[in-house]
């Protein structure tokens, strides 16, 4: 799918002039126009671009906020307030750009559930999912910097509990602590170091966005039946077949974009955080941002030592574990079917592991003590167990469904079929 002749063919004088000395417009004709794309992809394929859109958003809305907040800790909060009170549109810049974060974190989070459901991860294509691995790092560490700068409590607080990680690891944590504080504490030097680090990652991110596409399109794009292109009948053009798809489901998701930017601009919000920051005054409850929620639930998971590792620690390595256990999901996955639809035992560890998901992401929001530390253990327990033993252990014991022969077969099966995914009710295969 990625190589081949370029069918791209300048039409102008100016076009043939720009095309024999820089071929950009060859470049983006051939990536985004003419570029075969498998024909049976769906909708959850869309978020791709529409993470693409969101990136390009936030990027323009915080340039934009930069410009007139003022990363001191005697000025920060009453800068934001000032953009939200006083600056042309200020108010809608805000709700945006962090309604815009959430946003962003959704769309991730149902990319990345979409990767493992189709097994996009598998081979030839496993750096193609670790440098999504690295976008979701990235992500992370902006969103976490972005939450401080209003310098609200909950920033505050959040700041001082996040870089209080690392003073969990032997020898290291304090200096690595100090170097992102600035100093001991969180201060003026830790916001200035957080605003500075929030302005870059996110043209960093875009960086690694552009290796992600690039790798894509020198692998070639997956699709839910998990089988490889075998002739062009196989695939559309991305334009106008993809591009009107993802048009469609991008603005379906604006539609809910727009609903929580124009009704409910702070729900995902924390109330605190319209309150100034003050050492002297702990909030009841330091919760993340709900995307965080997941691996707050996993770190507070671990209230035992593990023989010379104690429970902090534990917390520690069980939090960056979870995210760290994504970059080798490639190799756990033993398993030579990629798409779920043809592993029925996959398929439902898949959605227990979804629904288990969601609970740490509730549990993350509820006090650590009694009922709620243990289902966190319990769900901890599963999200590791899934990678380890549930992953490689499936690839070796399940017999997946017969797989058609090609993507066109399996769309003419599911046509004649009446929607019925195709291979569901045929003979199963070998092991495998």
């Amino acid at each position: 799918m990625s190589g081949g002749h370029s069918s791209y063919t300048p039409n102008t004088g100016i076009e043939k002039w720009v095309d024999a000395r820089l071929p950009l417009p060859r470049l983006i004709y051939d990536s985004f126009v003419a570029y075969p794309v498998p024909r049976n992809l769906n909708y959850a394929y869309a978020f791709g671009g529409i993470l693409a859109i969101m990136l390009v958003a936030q990027i323009i809305t915080g340039v934009v906020l930069a410009m007139h907040y003022a990363a001191d800790t005697g000025l920060a909060f009453n800068s934001v307030e000032k953009i939200m009170r006083d600056v042309n549109s200020g108010w809608l810049l805000r709700y945006l750009h962090s309604n815009g974060a959430s946003m962003f974190f959704l769309a991730v989070w149902v990319h990345i559930f979409r990767g493992l459901y189709y097994g996009s991860y598998k081979a030839p294509r496993e750096l193609l999912w670790i440098l999504g691995v690295i976008i979701l790092l990235l992500m992370m560490a902006t969103a976490f910097m972005g939450y401080v700068l209003p310098w609200g409590q909950m920033s505050f607080w959040g700041a001082t509990v996040i870089t209080g990680f690392f003073t969990a690891f032997p020898v290291i944590g304090d200096p690595i602590q100090q170097l992102l504080l600035g100093g001991f504490a969180v201060d003026n030097p830790t916001l200035n170091r957080f605003f500075s680090l929030h302005y870059l990652l996110p043209f960093m991110i875009a960086g690694v966005v552009i290796l992600h596409v690039w790798a894509l399109h020198v692998t070639g794009q997956t699709n839910p039946t998990g089988i490889e292109v075998k002739s062009k009948t196989d695939t559309v053009a991305f334009t106008p077949y993809a591009t009107l798809k993802d048009a469609f489901a991008l603005s379906l998701f604006f539609i809910l974009f727009a609903y929580f930017v124009f009704y409910m601009p702070n729900y995902m919000g924390h109330p605190d955080n319209y309150i100034p920051a003050d050492s002297l005054k702990t909030p009841a409850h330091i919760v993340p941002e709900w995307y965080f929620l997941p691996f707050y639930a996993m770190l507070r998971a671990i209230t035992f030592n593990i023989g010379p590792i104690n429970s902090k620690l534990g917390g520690v390595l069980t939090m960056f574990g979870s995210i760290a256990i994504l970059f080798i999901v490639p190799w756990l996955d033993t398993s030579k079917v990629r798409s779920a639809v043809y592993r029925p035992w996959y398929k439902l560890f898949f959605w227990i592991f979804v629904a288990n998901a969601i609970m740490l992401g509730w549990l993350g929001s509820r006090p650590a003590e009694g009922v709620y530390t243990l289902l966190s253990q319990l769900g901890t327990a599963f999200y590791f167990g899934f990678f380890i033993i549930i992953m490689p252990l499936l690839g070796l014991i399940e017999t997946p469904r017969r797989i058609p022969n090609s993507i066109t077969e399996a769309v003419l099966a599911k046509t004649k079929s009446g929607g019925r995914p195709s291979g569901v009710a045929a003979a199963p295969e070998t092991k495998g």
